[in-house]
């Protein structure tokens, strides 16, 4: 049960909500969990207003929510933490043991989003929809970000943009894996650049987009659609499934210098000059497409290099976990299946260096992590189960 006290705190983070009798989906929409990020909450501010204006039903239940209200107010990325980066088992254990007032106010923020999400899994039906609205330093194309499952997979492909695969391998920590784990469909979009009117066009777009696909509204009742669709059309010349390959880290005390003038998305060669790090160059260690390069004061990731995945490889896995041939893994030599976590495999240094991780992604397992000199890839496809 959510208490008073924490039915108070999560008060303040709700920005609107509809609803009738009519069954349906759950579809909870999150904006400013960067406080730098501004863009959707401005587009639910416009998607509420206007949903409450024309009277429009909705199928089930709608929630609009503030992700980082106390950064969004000092309008910094974060205050000491990254909101988005806090994400884990371990973490949500120990925050729930301490008062509000023991906290800083990144992890404050984490307490409320938490409590709130919570409450709504606990007392709406499903199928449940969690998507979380964000915009980049760089200019950009609209994207969307999502952990590999099959259902993740099949919700993105509603819309005309880029998907970007496995960014939780790179970083730890994000809102949306931590709710993928439960089993529930989670998009991260990205709608432009932090301060363009057109990412807020984009991200009122995909929400839009998205209650239709969800089937929390129907065609006829979005005034716009189609504009809304051929907004988010502009993005087609990409609209291809890619993998991150690299990231460059931002080591705490580095002082990190994007060179200027690149777009999300653009190609580059091995070795181009990408940026400095402490007025020594850094250089792409390999050739593929720019993702998110950093021009702003705050953030730990200096840029990403992505690469498409062909159709061919995306159905071939498609067929392998359909047919739940990952079971094979748990035959090799130097593979054993985790104790704690039934979607979790431990593999020796050796096996791992036998079997490209791309056989792992295959079967839809990511999320490397290292632990006394063990390898734990985890399965991403996941069945729905009670949020802890």
């Amino acid at each position: 049960m959510i208490s008073e006290v924490q039915h108070e705190l999560i008060e303040s983070n709700l920005l609107a909500k509809f609803g009738g009798s009519v069954p349906g989906p759950t579809v909870i929409v999150i904006g400013g969990i960067h406080g730098n990020e501004k863009a959707g909450i401005k587009a639910l501010k416009k998607i509420t207003e206007a949903l409450r204006d024309e009277a429009i039903d909705i199928k089930g239940k709608f929630f609009a929510l503030y992700g980082n209200m106390h950064a969004l107010n000092r309008n910094v990325r974060f205050n000491e933490v990254d909101l988005n980066r806090i994400w884990n088992s371990e973490h949500i254990a120990e925050l729930k043991e301490h008062n509000m007032d023991l906290l800083n106010y990144d992890v404050q923020e984490q307490k409320k989003l938490y409590y709130i999400i919570k409450d709504i899994l606990d007392n709406n039906q499903g199928p449940f929809y969690f998507f979380d609205l964000h915009t980049t330093s760089s200019d950009t194309i609209p994207f969307i970000t999502i952990s590999d499952s099959l259902n993740n997979r099949r919700f993105a492909a509603h819309f005309t943009v880029p998907v970007v695969l496995g960014i939780e391998e790179y970083i730890e920590g994000p809102l949306l894996t931590y709710i993928n784990e439960f089993g529930h469909i989670a998009l991260g979009f990205e709608g432009g650049q932090h301060d363009s009117e057109l990412a807020v066009r984009n991200c009122e777009a995909f929400v839009w987009l998205a209650l239709k696909a969800s089937g929390a509204l129907s065609k006829g009742q979005i005034n716009n659609y189609d504009n809304y669709r051929k907004l988010l059309k502009n993005s087609k010349k990409e609209q291809h499934f890619y993998e991150i390959d690299f990231r460059y880290a931002i080591d705490k005390n580095e002082e990190y210098k994007m060179h200027n003038g690149f777009l999300n998305f653009e190609k580059i060669r091995k070795d181009q000059l990408l940026g400095y790090s402490n007025s020594e160059e850094v250089r792409a260690t390999m050739k593929g497409k720019i993702f998110m390069p950093l021009y702003q004061k705050q953030g730990e990731d200096g840029f990403f290099i992505i690469r498409r995945i062909s159709k061919f490889w995306l159905e071939l896995s498609r067929i392998a976990r359909k047919m739940k041939l990952h079971n094979f893994l748990r035959l090799l030599p130097g593979i054993q299946q985790d104790k704690k976590d039934p979607y979790t495999l431990i593999v020796n240094e050796s096996t791992a260096a036998f079997l490209a991780t791309e056989i792992f992604h295959l079967f839809g397992y990511r999320k490397r992590v290292l632990k006394k000199d063990k390898l734990y890839f985890t399965k991403r496809d996941r069945k729905v189960r009670k949020f802890i």
